[in-house]
Protein backbone atom coordinates (compact mmCIF):
# COMPACT_ATOMS: atom_id res chain seq x y z
CA UNK A 1 0.00 0.00 0.00
CA UNK A 2 2.88 2.07 0.75
CA UNK A 3 4.40 2.13 -2.59
CA UNK A 4 1.12 3.17 -4.22
CA UNK A 5 0.60 6.40 -2.26
CA UNK A 6 4.08 7.08 -3.04
CA UNK A 7 3.51 6.54 -6.83
CA UNK A 8 0.05 8.76 -5.80
CA UNK A 9 2.56 11.46 -4.49
CA UNK A 10 4.60 11.47 -7.43
CA UNK A 11 2.17 11.93 -9.91
CA UNK A 12 0.66 14.73 -7.97
CA UNK A 13 3.42 16.88 -7.88
CA UNK A 14 4.19 15.82 -11.13
CA UNK A 15 0.99 17.45 -12.30
CA UNK A 16 1.23 20.80 -9.78
CA UNK A 17 4.93 20.93 -11.46
CA UNK A 18 3.41 21.24 -14.92
CA UNK A 19 0.52 23.41 -13.64
CA UNK A 20 2.84 25.67 -12.05
CA UNK A 21 4.73 26.16 -15.81
CA UNK A 22 1.78 26.54 -17.71
CA UNK A 23 1.09 30.02 -15.93
CA UNK A 24 1.38 33.02 -18.56
CA UNK A 25 4.39 34.70 -17.71
CA UNK A 26 4.04 38.23 -16.52
CA UNK A 27 6.53 41.18 -17.40
CA UNK A 28 7.33 43.95 -15.31
CA UNK A 29 5.52 47.22 -16.25
CA UNK A 30 7.35 49.50 -17.86
CA UNK A 31 6.07 52.97 -18.20
CA UNK A 32 7.34 53.67 -22.14
CA UNK A 33 8.74 56.50 -22.76
CA UNK A 34 10.11 56.66 -18.99
CA UNK A 35 10.09 60.47 -17.61
CA UNK A 36 13.60 62.30 -18.31
CA UNK A 37 16.06 61.31 -15.84
CA UNK A 38 17.30 64.10 -14.31
CA UNK A 39 21.71 63.99 -14.30
CA UNK A 40 23.84 65.98 -12.02
CA UNK A 41 24.63 67.92 -14.95
CA UNK A 42 22.98 69.35 -17.87
CA UNK A 43 24.47 66.67 -21.01
CA UNK A 44 22.95 67.08 -24.68
CA UNK A 45 23.48 63.82 -26.70
CA UNK A 46 22.27 65.71 -29.61
CA UNK A 47 24.99 68.69 -29.55
CA UNK A 48 27.96 65.90 -29.19
CA UNK A 49 26.46 63.85 -31.75
CA UNK A 50 25.93 66.71 -34.26
CA UNK A 51 29.50 67.21 -33.98
CA UNK A 52 30.36 63.66 -35.33
CA UNK A 53 30.95 61.87 -31.51
CA UNK A 54 30.51 58.12 -31.78
CA UNK A 55 28.82 56.30 -28.99
CA UNK A 56 32.06 54.39 -28.63
CA UNK A 57 33.77 57.58 -27.94
CA UNK A 58 32.42 57.85 -24.83
CA UNK A 59 31.13 54.69 -23.49
CA UNK A 60 33.82 52.53 -23.98
CA UNK A 61 33.73 48.68 -22.97
CA UNK A 62 36.97 47.48 -20.71
CA UNK A 63 37.68 44.05 -19.82
CA UNK A 64 35.61 41.31 -20.84
CA UNK A 65 33.13 43.60 -22.31
CA UNK A 66 30.08 43.83 -19.37
CA UNK A 67 29.31 47.54 -18.64
CA UNK A 68 29.67 50.11 -21.21
CA UNK A 69 31.48 52.89 -19.04
CA UNK A 70 30.53 56.53 -18.61
CA UNK A 71 33.13 59.01 -19.95
CA UNK A 72 35.91 59.74 -17.65
CA UNK A 73 35.86 63.86 -16.44
CA UNK A 74 39.62 64.22 -17.68
CA UNK A 75 38.51 63.54 -21.28
CA UNK A 76 35.49 65.28 -21.69
CA UNK A 77 37.73 68.30 -19.69
CA UNK A 78 39.96 67.39 -23.31
CA UNK A 79 37.93 69.83 -25.44
CA UNK A 80 36.33 71.62 -22.40
CA UNK A 81 39.14 73.39 -21.07
CA UNK A 82 38.32 75.70 -23.68
CA UNK A 83 35.14 74.75 -25.21
CA UNK A 84 32.23 76.81 -23.43
CA UNK A 85 34.53 77.33 -20.41
CA UNK A 86 32.26 79.50 -19.00
CA UNK A 87 29.14 77.41 -19.10
CA UNK A 88 27.71 76.77 -15.55
CA UNK A 89 27.10 72.68 -16.51
CA UNK A 90 30.91 72.76 -17.51
CA UNK A 91 32.55 74.53 -14.46
CA UNK A 92 30.22 71.64 -12.45
CA UNK A 93 32.34 68.99 -14.84
CA UNK A 94 35.82 70.83 -14.02
CA UNK A 95 34.85 70.92 -10.37
CA UNK A 96 34.59 67.11 -10.94
CA UNK A 97 37.67 66.35 -13.01
CA UNK A 98 39.83 69.15 -10.50
CA UNK A 99 38.54 66.70 -7.55
CA UNK A 100 39.39 63.09 -9.84
CA UNK A 101 35.92 62.48 -8.99
CA UNK A 102 33.34 60.31 -11.13
CA UNK A 103 30.03 62.55 -12.29
CA UNK A 104 27.34 60.90 -10.42
CA UNK A 105 25.15 59.98 -13.15
CA UNK A 106 22.11 58.52 -13.32
CA UNK A 107 21.77 55.17 -15.06
CA UNK A 108 18.81 55.52 -17.49
CA UNK A 109 18.87 51.64 -18.47
CA UNK A 110 19.29 48.72 -16.05
CA UNK A 111 19.47 45.09 -16.17
CA UNK A 112 17.96 42.94 -13.35
CA UNK A 113 20.54 41.42 -11.43
CA UNK A 114 19.09 38.16 -12.74
CA UNK A 115 20.20 38.80 -16.31
CA UNK A 116 24.01 38.33 -17.65
CA UNK A 117 24.65 41.15 -20.38
CA UNK A 118 27.30 41.76 -21.94
CA UNK A 119 27.94 44.88 -23.79
CA UNK A 120 30.66 43.71 -25.97
CA UNK A 121 28.84 40.56 -27.05
CA UNK A 122 26.35 42.81 -28.63
CA UNK A 123 28.06 45.69 -30.14
CA UNK A 124 31.33 44.02 -31.36
CA UNK A 125 29.95 40.63 -31.79
CA UNK A 126 26.85 40.90 -32.93
CA UNK A 127 27.75 44.40 -34.32
CA UNK A 128 24.14 45.26 -32.45
CA UNK A 129 23.44 49.52 -33.10
CA UNK A 130 23.58 51.22 -29.54
CA UNK A 131 19.97 53.13 -31.21
CA UNK A 132 18.77 48.95 -30.97
CA UNK A 133 18.50 48.65 -27.10
CA UNK A 134 18.96 52.61 -26.04
CA UNK A 135 16.55 54.37 -28.54
CA UNK A 136 17.46 57.72 -30.85
CA UNK A 137 19.53 59.13 -27.99
CA UNK A 138 21.65 61.17 -30.71
CA UNK A 139 18.67 63.30 -31.18
CA UNK A 140 17.69 63.86 -27.35
CA UNK A 141 19.06 66.85 -25.02
CA UNK A 142 17.68 65.15 -22.20
CA UNK A 143 17.48 61.17 -21.70
CA UNK A 144 14.53 58.60 -20.92
CA UNK A 145 14.11 55.13 -20.88
CA UNK A 146 12.60 54.74 -24.91
CA UNK A 147 13.38 51.16 -25.24
CA UNK A 148 11.54 48.06 -23.43
CA UNK A 149 14.16 45.99 -21.41
CA UNK A 150 11.45 43.03 -21.49
CA UNK A 151 12.42 39.93 -21.71
CA UNK A 152 10.09 39.67 -24.58
CA UNK A 153 11.80 42.34 -26.29
CA UNK A 154 14.91 40.54 -26.02
CA UNK A 155 13.56 37.54 -26.98
CA UNK A 156 11.59 39.24 -30.28
CA UNK A 157 15.77 40.33 -31.01
CA UNK A 158 17.13 36.97 -30.34
CA UNK A 159 14.78 35.59 -32.83
CA UNK A 160 15.18 38.26 -35.38
CA UNK A 161 18.63 37.95 -35.29
CA UNK A 162 18.72 34.02 -35.00
CA UNK A 163 20.60 34.46 -31.67
CA UNK A 164 20.48 31.65 -29.47
CA UNK A 165 17.63 32.49 -27.18
CA UNK A 166 17.71 29.60 -24.35
CA UNK A 167 17.30 30.57 -20.93
CA UNK A 168 20.43 29.95 -19.60
CA UNK A 169 21.88 32.51 -22.33
CA UNK A 170 20.72 35.75 -20.33
CA UNK A 171 19.70 34.00 -16.48
CA UNK A 172 22.99 31.37 -16.26
CA UNK A 173 25.78 32.75 -14.03
CA UNK A 174 28.85 32.95 -16.16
Amino acid sequence: MSTLRFRCSVLLVAALSLTAQEKEYKPKEEKLPGDPVAQPIAYSHKTHVAMGMKCANCHTMPGDGFAATFPKETMCMGCHATVKKESAEIQKLAAFAAKKEPVPWARVYKNPDIVWFNHSVHVKVAKTECAECHGDVGKRDILFQEKSLSMQTCMACHAKHEAPNGCDVCHASQ
